[in-house]
């Protein structure tokens, strides 16, 4: 069987999306997945999404990680998808999808698209690190010279240690600098550091606003290896939060098609 497929980034987290709406890719065929998402013997994507029709909802947006596991939210991946499905002509300014996570809305422009995310109603602090779910679970410590930080093996150590390996969790190693928060992330699945992870740097900004460390007090300019990020929120009295948009680019990289 053929089928087509779309090669998207946002700020260098890299995807395979396929419009599954004829429902002809299989939800459970992971070794597919995983095998699509290899860079040496496959297309190459920090993880592979599929756009499914869902009723009430513009699509749905099935995840999967590169190690072919179907997983929780991915906020870049949102993104590129948001912008896929512009371009089938499902959406046109504004979105509204289901994730894994719940319904999300989305608002695009020419430069950008933004997600709404979930609120967070209950952040883990403690002396070293924070710990909160954005969609997907997120360790977050700052630390200094986080350009040179061992971001793999300090990631690798805490996403396998006692408490995080079986369920396993994104690892988020933040600096404050002038202008912005400079966030690298490990992030398990793809089990290695990608360039940029959207649910992470929206973890780091609230926990920065957390901190009172955020560059604004209703949104915080994000920094990664890959580009540049924006995170929105309204701080709640209780150390809450709620309508949090992640704001960023997403761009179509190539096509081609694939023989199953």
């Amino acid at each position: 069987m053929q089928l087509t497929f779309h090669k998207y980034q946002g700020t260098g987290n890299d995807f395979i999306i396929i419009d599954n709406r004829e429902m002809k890719f299989k939800r459970e065929n992971q070794s597919l997945v995983a095998k699509l998402c290899n860079r040496r013997f496959g297309i190459g994507a920090d993880g592979l999404m599929l756009l499914q029709t869902k009723k009430g909802f513009d699509f749905e947006m099935i995840y999967y990680n590169s190690d072919g596991n179907e997983s929780s939210m991915c906020g870049n991946g949102g993104r590129c998808i948001v912008e896929f499905a512009r371009s089938l002509g499902l959406v046109k300014t504004k979105a509204h999808f289901l994730a894994s996570d719940g319904e999300h809305e989305a608002l695009l422009s020419n430069a950008f698209i933004s997600i709404k995310m979930n609120n967070v109603t209950n952040i883990e602090v403690n002396a070293d690190f924070c710990f909160l779910n954005t969609g997907s679970p997120h360790y977050v410590a700052f630390v200094n010279d986080v350009k040179n930080y061992n971001v793999f093996e300090s990631g690798k150590a805490i996403r396998n240690n006692e408490r995080f390996k079986q369920s396993g969790t994104n690892v988020n190693f933040v600096e404050k600098q002038l202008n912005d928060l400079f966030v690298r992330t490990y992030e398990r699945g793809v089990e290695d550091e990608t360039y940029s992870c959207g649910t992470g740097v929206t973890a780091a900004a609230l926990v920065a606003a957390l901190k009172s460390v955020s560059t604004g007090q209703d949104y915080c300019d994000i920094k990664t290896l890959g580009g540049n990020l924006k995170v929105k929120f309204v701080k709640n009295e209780d150390h809450t939060f709620k309508d949090i948009w992640l704001e960023g680019p997403a761009s179509f990289v190539f096509k081609g098609e694939l023989i199953i």
